[in-house]
């Protein structure tokens, strides 16, 4: 795909992706959001992928949006690539699990929320700094995460936007369990080998019929969040905390 995508089949039925922009702890630009999107795709599409996982290279997540992206107020007419990406993702018909280490900000945490399964390792850090950056929740976490963290956790993680362990995470229902150190991607690869194994129609079926409930209100808060976070990225106080980031 890119550069900053690796994309890798290691067990057969199994699609690996791998985040891959270690200068910028991986985090998610303009490039890599098309790259996620196209790659979703492509397994939707080939027969012998059952099972995609994501994962990021140097025992790191994603560190969440390319600030230097918000930054960019040229392309505010444009659709968000960070858009596509989270609709090809919400409405993947095949078991997608993640496998996190390091950090997950931002977008490296919802995006979670619309995983099938998810593992951490037991340094992962998580954060969900969007008040902090003047902007609102994305990738339907305003649905989804009071669903599954109830809605005083999500008030608290969506609004003060502090850091948060493995631990929590798990707590909430972000990830389903915690590994060791390091042990993510292998429980990971371990459990989508498990489902490769399956019959792939109960496999969609079992998911399609999990979701029938969710899939119209998810759509909808992708929608809806994605309105008012591009009105927000583009007022003072977005702008002036993006330039903050960067003088630090």
């Amino acid at each position: 795909m890119t550069q900053s995508l690796i994309v890798t089949d290691p067990h057969p039925g199994v699609r690996l992706l791998t985040m891959s922009r270690p200068e910028r702890r991986n985090a998610l630009d303009r490039a890599t959001y098309k790259a996620l999107g196209d790659a979703f795709a492509a397994a939707g599409e080939a027969e012998s992928v059952r099972v995609v996982v994501l994962t990021g290279a140097g025992n790191c997540f994603t560190a969440g949006n390319d600030l230097a992206d918000f930054q960019d107020t040229s392309n505010a007419g444009e659709p968000s690539a960070g858009l596509t990406f989270l609709n090809a993702l919400s409405a993947f018909l095949k078991p997608a699990v993640a496998a996190v280490e390091g950090f997950a900000v931002g977008i490296g945490t919802t995006m979670l929320l619309n995983f099938d399964l998810a593992y951490a390792g037991a340094g992962a850090r998580f954060r969900l700094p969007f008040v902090n950056l003047g902007l609102c929740p994305e990738g339907a976490s305003s649905y989804l995460l009071p669903r599954i963290a109830g809605s005083k956790r999500a008030s608290e993680l969506l609004l003060l936007g502090e850091v948060f362990g493995a631990e929590v995470a798990a707590e909430a229902g972000i990830v389903n369990a915690v590994t060791a150190e390091s042990g993510a991607l292998g429980l990971a690869l371990e459990k989508a080998q498990a489902l490769a194994a399956l019959p792939p129609r109960s496999l969609a079926t079992t998911k399609r019929l999990l979701r029938a409930a969710t899939a119209g209100p998810v759509a909808d808060a992708l929608a809806l969040e994605a309105e008012h976070f591009h009105t927000l990225r583009l007022e003072p106080a977005a702008q002036e905390a993006f330039a903050a980031f960067f003088r630090k």
